[in-house]
């Protein structure tokens, strides 16, 4: 049997056995177990830094294993969480202990009285500080008749900080990952947190472009309240976004009511054709859901329309920028095309454009609609649109 000794020196050691934050509380519950503290359930709670989420809660049963559970921002009004041990822990940044076996325990949160009907004699939480200030907490729950005995609390007591600054590490690892993937997307946050950091570190890639805005938003922006406005652009972008990231796009960056979004191809290029034919189902997709926005209070009642140019070429992606200000995007001729193929359709009172290349790699979905002189370019460009489908034209 080893002695808890063994399972400090493991977490001072950064738990590097473990991969996953759930695989780090199943090795520790073993370790834990096989000191001869027996362990029935364990609760991890971490808050984190997510536009959705408010935290994260990791749960370990000696008969199941670890589930884990996100708990969204709304989840602060509810009673469960208001009556929980968990905020009383972060609340007086003390640890806190029921000895439900005990006929005088006192249960002032329901939850340990559900605890106890499963067989529960013993409930311990500590609050784990991070070096920011910020609380989140660890609970030990056993079935042992009688509780934890005096040792057992101690060695539970001693196992929390190293445990602390584990569970810190890994929560900055989550955190740096969520906000990459929040502000410059998941691919690129990748590159990224590979160290593509450098200004001037670029590759070119091919991709298909996706380079859309939104009709009469100068026009919108002079008439709404600010609130209003910023309202109705998140609404509008939530119609394109998750089509465009679950097939497989990137997006790059908002522009106003602009949008930059690539959809990258294999090395060879050789599926060229599936990923043009995916961008093009997001663009029926965003106009579809564009299209059956409802009016909310504070918008005017004209439809909100968009226009979008689809593309596919070779562009420059990685770090541009002066001094320690970098974006990470794409450049070049190819997406400078896209954006003015995106104007003239506008001028063409069409939602959905395509270049000639992109139409190549979906046949019979796409007409030519004419050739056209394009700024920038010294031959006129060919534009190819829907079968059957125009918009009304709002510059």
């Amino acid at each position: 049997m080893n002695d808890i000794r063994s399972v400090i020196d493991w977490l001072a050691d950064g738990a590097r056995s473990a991969q996953l934050s759930e695989d780090v509380l199943t090795e520790l519950c073993r370790r834990v177990v096989d000191t001869g503290i027996p362990l029935w359930r364990v609760a991890v709670f971490v808050t984190t830094l997510h536009p959705d989420l408010m935290g994260r809660a990791f749960y370990w049963r000696s008969e199941s294993g670890v589930k884990v559970a996100e708990a969204e921002y709304d989840i602060l009004e509810t009673d469960d969480y208001l009556k929980s041990p968990v905020v009383a822990v972060r609340g007086t940044r003390q640890p806190l202990r029921r000895q439900l076996a005990d006929p005088n325990c006192h249960y002032d949160f329901p939850v340990l009285r559900e605890l106890r009907a499963e067989g529960a004699t013993d409930y311990a939480a500590f609050p784990m500080i991070f070096t920011d200030g910020s609380v989140h907490v660890v609970s030990w729950t056993t079935q042992q008749p009688g509780g934890f005995t005096p040792k057992q609390f101690a060695d539970l007591k001693q196992v929390v900080a190293p445990l602390t600054r584990v569970a810190e590490i890994r929560a900055l690892r989550r955190t740096a990952t969520t906000l990459l993937n929040t502000y410059v997307g998941r691919q690129t946050g990748e590159q990224i947190l590979a160290g593509k950091i450098r200004r001037g570190h670029v590759e070119a890639i091919h991709a298909a472009i996706w380079l859309s805005d939104m009709r009469g938003f100068t026009t919108r922006s002079e008439r709404l309240p600010p609130q209003d406005l910023i309202d109705l652009l998140n609404r509008y972008f939530d119609c394109q976004v998750p089509a465009i990231l679950n097939r497989g796009g990137e997006v790059l960056k908002f522009i106003g009511d602009g949008l930059l979004a690539i959809f990258p191809l294999a090395g060879d290029g050789e599926d060229a054709n599936e990923v043009c034919r995916r961008a093009l189902t997001c663009a029926h997709e965003a106009e579809a859901a564009i299209a059956a926005l409802d009016p909310q209070p504070g918008d005017d009642h004209d439809a909100i329309r968009f226009g979008l140019a689809l593309h596919i070429g070779q562009v420059s992606y990685g770090n541009i920028g002066g001094g320690n200000r970098l974006d990470f995007t794409c450049i070049g001729p190819a997406v400078n095309l896209a954006a003015r193929l995106e104007k003239r359709a506008s001028m063409l009172g069409r939602t959905i454009v395509a270049s000639a290349e992109f139409a190549a790699h979906v046949p019979g979905e796409l007409v030519l609609l004419g050739e056209f002189p394009v700024a920038g370019f010294a031959a006129p460009q060919k534009l190819f649109g829907l079968k059957n489908r125009s918009a009304p034209s709002q510059s």
